[in-house]
Order: structure tokens, then sequence, then C-alpha cells
């Protein structure tokens, strides 16, 4: 590997303006106001911008014809040069395909693993360089009536830099080729001192072209293989050759300038890695390597900034990506790093936004919905609309969707270092907090060892070992949002299965797309359950939506700390669930959730500005309340007797000891304002206020439980001698009642059932239950003055009030409740 110290030698002396400067002050942020961008300003082409980095100056004191004329010469050289190392990867590649052939049989000359890796990356340069050989000898032949443009004051050929800039954009295989050249040489060096067949090839390989002396050139295995290594050194120098001789008001200058500063930087790269691999080498054998990758918004003093984090194998370093405009090169700025031994994580509590954040935000998306729907008919506009226009829309998208990727996310997640540092770092997804956390914990521990980092080198390298582009934008994929859904997205959740213990669950749902509108929901948490039941359904306006990720979401026995029980994700059909509900099944770790989804195609109207407020619960008629909730039995009571079920079937009076007055009128409030908040509310609460809040709820339906106007028939029905007609007639009239108030009744009847089971200790039986909830469910009609009704006997009001809801709940017959509405045309499946 001497030649890379030889080469960085010569660069550093020759050439020492060409390295990024680590002391430059700092930039402004990254993303700019855009309610401060102006609608002609100039394009670039990329929504990251960056600031130009100085290079050496081309001399000035040759005049322009002689640099001209020494500029030609250059490109003369360099193309002779290709054609001699496209002949020398062709000799090194001739026997490739003998040598898999005998690896097949039973006296292979290398094994097909040998051949891997004897071979490696070699195809993909020849390629490479075929391609940019190709490309500048057709810019360089000389045009009919014209002097050839190589000879000395011959017409100058076209402009060239950008096939440089091209094929130094692609110097990947490379890298491959370098990190694997001591095991090629090594294979090779084995099996020509073991095997005389290999040995014969290895060292008498024939160049394809002749010399001039007419003779074709012999070379070693072992030489051929040293040729890229010899080659990726020459073509930093040969570009720092031509961009002298090539004046600075050509055409070709600022493309040069890029191409020597990714070849450079290339080329230092290989150089720290060839000559200081015991520096990123842990003591317990680890390389230090790229794991993942990712932008994420960096919280601190000064607000919030959108940055690229990089996690390595024994450190997290967060930095600040500096994009491409024309003609620079994409850079990363250092702004801070983590070691992973002894980090701690914790994800925090999801933020509120202010009202004026909240407004901003709302007024952001109706603004890029709006440039989303001009900038499709711009599209469809045919030549009427030029690309400059179609560009400056994309442009105004791309920055309002960078704003909103900065200020949107309300995930936390806390970095705390054992040295006393910490960061937070926001999300917005779920799923990607959940990747990211994962990712870390399987690396970090209080015995990884950190070496400390060259900072600037590892900062550089960035560039080069980045997984992720760009920041996750759909305005930068070409008719994104033609290929994925744009209406409504359905999507109903039953229940879960493969529960090893009872846990509290709830199922978070994320779409993605566009950010018009909120692509999150979430279930109500179904509370310490071995097989959770939500059937909830939510409607999702999407647009560009191709994927629906979910997961499902522990919390802890404190009730303090949630942590993602599985995740998984569903690939977006829709042919599949067109117009039509399908049942699927998504696996995640031992769990299966079952989920139902429908897609209608529809225009989308704008986001509305207005703040989505949630409807009161209590108070309401049941039938309106199930309907805005899309169930059959309402969430209150569900979760109520959840509750109850958890921790207070044992309690001595359940039901009929009432909790503190302050306590329960807390959880009407949280009902009425926050449902999902509410839940774990009351998982805090004393289990009283708990049966409370619940029979303060039928308490104040408007109308109750059982219609009033079933009053008269439910007493007349108590009146039948016969215990099998009364049976029936109670029944036939249960049936009678709509859909929300009988399903909701026998939820209830089946939860009272439950408690009656511990009436030794909690000393409720079925008579007492009966006689706490008989006055909130069954009601007489109210006699409004100046209307003639059935008159009822007040004596006998509570004694029929007791005794219906005590005959139902002797019923050993009684039907299984439905707790969501069924859904229409349903299909079996689990091939989403």
């Amino acid at each position: 590997m001497e030649v890379y110290e030889e080469a960085m030698n010569y660069l550093q002396t020759q050439i020492s303006g060409i390295t990024v400067k680590a002391e430059r002050e700092m930039e402004p942020d990254l993303i700019e106001d855009v309610f401060e961008v102006d609608a002609e300003e100039a394009f670039v082409t990329s929504p990251l911008h960056t600031e130009s980095i100085d290079l050496p100056d081309t001399p000035t004191s040759w005049a322009p014809e002689v640099m001209l004329e020494r500029r030609m010469v250059v490109l003369k050289s360099i193309l002779s040069s290709e054609h001699l190392y496209l002949s020398e990867l062709e000799t090194l590649l001739t026997p490739m395909k003998a040598l898999k052939a005998a690896a097949g049989t039973s006296q292979p000359v290398l094994t097909s693993q040998q051949v891997q890796t004897v071979f490696f990356q070699v195809p993909e340069l020849r390629d490479l360089h075929h391609e940019f050989y190709t490309g500048l000898s057709a810019r360089l032949e000389p045009q009919e009536g014209q002097r050839p443009g190589l000879e000395l004051g011959g017409s100058q050929p076209p402009p060239v830099g950008d096939l440089f800039l091209r094929m130094v954009s692609q110097l990947g295989p490379y890298r491959g080729f370098i990190d694997n050249y001591e095991s090629a040489v090594e294979i090779v060096r084995r099996c020509t001192q073991s095997d005389q067949r290999f040995r014969t090839l290895a060292e008498s390989m024939m160049s394809s072209i002749k010399g001039a002396d007419n003779c074709r050139t012999k070379y070693t295995f072992e030489a051929l293989l040293y040729k890229p290594l010899d080659r990726v050194t020459k073509t930093t120098l040969v570009l720092h050759d031509l961009l002298k001789h090539t004046p600075q008001d050509h055409p070709d200058h600022a493309q040069l300038q890029e191409a020597l500063r990714i070849s450079s930087s290339f080329l230092s790269g290989v150089n720290e890695e060839s000559h200081c691999k015991r520096a990123v080498t842990l003591s317990t054998g680890i390389r230090r390597q790229l794991i993942r990758d990712g932008f994420v918004v960096d919280v601190c003093e000064s607000g919030r900034s959108l940055r690229h984090l990089f996690l390595y194998t024994d450190l997290l370093l967060c930095t600040k990506m500096k994009g491409a405009s024309v003609g620079k090169q994409t850079h990363y700025r250092f702004v801070w790093y983590l070691p992973l031994a002894g980090l701690k994580l914790c994800w925090g509590s999801e933020q509120e936004r202010s009202s004026d954040l909240q407004y901003r935000i709302s007024t952001m998306r109706t603004k890029m919905f709006q440039l989303r729907q001009e900038h499709k008919q711009q599209g469809k506009g045919g030549k009427g609309v030029g690309a400059r226009t179609l560009d400056r829309s994309r442009r105004k998208m791309q920055q309002i969707e960078l704003w909103l990727s900065t200020n949107t996310p309300v995930l936390p997640l806390e970095l705390h270092s054992s040295s006393g540092k910490s960061h937070t770092l926001m999300l917005s997804s779920l799923y990607e907090l959940e990747e990211w956390r994962e990712a870390i914990d399987k690396l970090r521990g209080d015995s990884l060892e950190t070496i400390p980092p060259d900072l600037l080198t590892l900062t550089n390298s960035c560039v080069k070992l980045r997984m992720t582009q760009h920041p996750h934008l759909q305005s930068l994929l070409p008719d994104c949002g033609e290929q994925g859904l744009c209406g409504t997205l359905s999507v109903a959740v039953h229940s879960a299965c493969g529960l090893q213990e009872p846990a509290s669950l709830y199922v978070c749902l994320e779409v993605d797309g566009y950010e018009f509108y909120d692509n999150k929901a979430q279930t109500r948490p179904c509370l310490r359950s071995l097989t959770p039941q939500w059937d909830e359904e939510f409607s999702l306006q999407v647009d560009g939506a191709q994927c629906l990720r979910v997961l499902c979401v522990l919390q802890t026995e404190s009730g303090e700390r949630w942590s993602v029980q599985g995740r998984s994700y569903i690939q977006l059909d829709p042919s599949l669930i067109l117009k039509k509900w399908k049942k699927t099944i998504v696996c995640m770790n031992q769990m299966e959730v079952h989920l139902s989804l429908k897609y209608t195609p529809h225009p989308l109207e704008p986001p509305s500005s207005a703040p989505v407020q949630q409807h009161p619960v209590f108070n309401v008629p049941i039938g309106d309340l199930a309907q805005q909730e899309g169930v059959l039995v309402p969430h209150i009571v569900r979760s109520c007797t959840e509750e109850v079920e958890r921790r207070g079937l044992e309690e001595v009076g359940i039901y009929r000891i009432s909790g503190a007055a302050n306590d329960i009128q807390t959880l009407k409030s949280a009902f009425n304002t926050n449902s999902r908040d509410a839940v774990s509310r009351l998982r805090a609460m004393d289990v009283n206020a708990v049966s409370g809040a619940l029979k303060l709820y039928f308490r104040e339906l408007p109308e109750p439980l059982i219609p009033a106007d079933r009053f008269q028939s439910l007493a007349g029905a108590l009146d039948i001698p016969d215990m099998s007609s009364r049976l029936e007639t109670m029944l036939t009239i249960l049936q009678s009642c709509p859909d929300v108030n009988r399903n909701t009744f026998l939820f209830l009847l089946h939860h009272l059932k439950r408690v009656a089971e511990k009436q030794e200790v909690n000393k409720m039986s079925l008579m007492n239950l009966a006689t706490v909830f008989g006055p909130s469910l069954v009601r007489p009609p109210q006699v409004v003055l100046g209307q003639c009704g059935p008159r009822v006997d007040i004596s006998q009001e509570v004694v029929v009030q007791v005794q219906v809801v005590y005959f139902y709940l002797q019923c050993n017959n009684l039907s299984t409740p439905l707790t969501s509405l069924p859904l229409d045309s349903e299909e079996e499946g689990t091939d989403l």
C-alpha cells in the first residue's frame, strides 16, 4: 500500500487546499423559514443548501491558448491510459469464466468462493471504465472537415467534465476491491504455490493488445490485481493536472473541481483505512462500522435542527448535512457524538404542541396541499408549462416538507451518556423511534470499548458511507401520489392473540405519504388482558400512501412507562382493498394482531386548519356516542368494566360503595376531553371511583339504556306466571331494543355476572348488583305536563327496575354481545 502514502504526501504538498477546512464558521441552519421564501428565488437542484468549498486556484501565468494546448495533451494521455487499463482489466477477467466452470467439477482449480473473492468487483470496475472510455473517445473524435481535436493547436473538443464527474461519483466498487485486495492476493499466492495448473495460468497472462514491438505484454496474476490500486491513485493526480490546465471560465472547470474533490476525498478515506486499521479496531476485535443512519430532529436550547445521525459500532455521530448545489459537493459538519458504552435511552412522553405551533403546522399543510394540486395541474399542462416552473413549485413543496419534518415530530428519544452529556432527538414516527432504539440497544453496554475517533476524518467519511442520501421527502419522488393511495384508508383494529401473560396494550397505526393530514391513529389501551379486544375503526385521509405500519405498545405495571411489544408493516395494494373490507393478520414476535382494511379513492378536500376537538361522552345519547366511535359498545363502558375486572373483583362492596366525588368528576372531565388520556388515568384512580364513573355515565344518559317505552312491557312480562313464557317475552323485548342499547346492556350483564362470581369475597350478589344498577338502566317514561300517558305506580317503580335487571342476570342463555359494527362485504385473507 506504499502507493497511497506517496500519493498523499504529494497531494499534501501540491494541493493542500483540497481538504475541507474544519475550522470554518458555522453556517445558518439547514432549514429556511418557508414564510420568507420568495417566489422568484433562484432555482437550486437540492433542497439542502450548502456553501462552496475553496479549491486551489488555477495557475494564471500561462496564456489561455497554451493552457488549452497542454489540456489537450493531458486528455490524450488520459484516453490512451484508459485504453491500456481496460485491456489490463479484460486480461485479468479472461480466466474467470473457465475457473467458475471448473469450480463445479470434481477437480476444481479454485472453489466457487475463491473465484468470487479473487475477482471481487473487477467486472464492475471494467464496466465503469468502459463507459467512461466510450464517452470520452466519442467526445474527442475529430469532426468531419476539422483537424483532430487532440493535435496541438487543433480545434477544442466538447466539454468532458461531466464524464469525469460521473466516473468518480461511482468509485464505490474500488472501496470493495481495496477492502478485499489482501484476501484476493493471499488466495493467488497460496494457489500458485500449491497448484501447478493455477501457477501456469497465474504466471503467463497475456495482454489483448500489442505494444510498440508488435508483441503482447505478459503479466502475472498478482501484477494485474495491483492495477486497480495503482489506478485509483493516478485518477486523483491526473484530475489535478487536468484542472491545472483548464481555464476558470472553461465549461469544464466547475465539474472538474467537484470530480477532484470526490476523488481526493475517496483516496484520503482509503489511505486512512489502509494505514490506520488499528485506530478503528477495538481490542475486542470489533471493527468500527456504520450500522444505521437517518435524519432526526436534534433539540437544544437554540431550538430544533434537522440532523443526519450515524450509528457506528461503538458511537453515535450527529452531523449537519450541507447539500450539493450546482457544482458543489455534499459534505458534513460535526455537531456532537456520544459513545455507546454506558449510554442510557429513554422514550419520553409525547410532547404537546403550543396553539401557535399547531396553527402554523395547519397553515403549512394547507399551503403544501395547494402547491401539490397546482404542481399536478402544471404537469398536465403540456408544452405550455416550462421545466423551470415545475422545478420551482417542486422546490417550494420540498421546503415546506423540510419545515414540517423539523417542527412536527413530538416523540422524544432521550440519550444520556455516562459522562453526563445528554441529547434529545425528536421523531415523528414511533416505528422509526423503535428501530433506532433497537439498533442502539444491540450495540450499547457498560463494557463496550470506544476508541476516541478522529472526528474530522469520521465526519468527512460520512458522505461515502451514508445509506440515507437525503431526508425522506415525498415531493422528491416522481409521481409518488399516483403510485400510492389517494382518498380514505379505513382501518378496523379487532383483537390480538398470542400473549404469554395478561398485558395492557394499545395498537398504533402510521401511514406514509404526504403530510397534509394527521397520518397516525391509536386505539384505546386494553387493560390487563390475555386476548385484547379493541374493535375500533379509523378513517385516515391519505395521499401517496404505500405502507401501513402497525405497532403494539405495552404499558408497564406502574402505568408510567410504555414499550413497543412488536411491530410490523403492510404494503398497501389498492386492488385488494378497493371499496371492500379485507381481513388480515399482522404477525409480530409471538403475537398476532387482527385488522381489516378498506380503501375508498376520491379527490381530497383541503386540510382543515381548525383543531380537531373530541365530542363529549357524558350526557350524550348512547346511539350518537357509539356512532361517533364506530362501535356497538362505547369505549367508556368497556374501559371501566375492564379496569374493575382487573383489580376490583375482590373489592368489598364494589359498585355499592361510591368513590370520592372529586375523582369521579375528574374521570368524567377526562373522558369528555381526551378518552385515551382518561383510560390511562383509570389505572391511577381508586377502583371505586372507576365503578362510580361507570354508574354516573348510565345515570346521566338522556334516554335510559333500556328505552323508556319498554318499561310497561317489561313490567307486564314480570307478571306472566309461566316461566318459559315470561323468559321468551323478556328476551323478545330485549331483542327489540336498538342495537347499541341491546349490545351494551348484554355486555354489562356478562360483566356483572363475573363480579357476582366473587360474591363470597366482594359481598355483591346478583340481587345486590341489580339493586345498584336497576334505577340507572330501566326508567319509566317521563310524564309531560298536559299529555296523557300510562300511570306508573311510584311505589312499585323501583321494584320493577330491580326485578327486570335481576331477571336478566339470572338468565343462563344470554347471547354474546357484539362490541363493533359488522364490516360489509368482508373477505378473509392474510396476503396483504
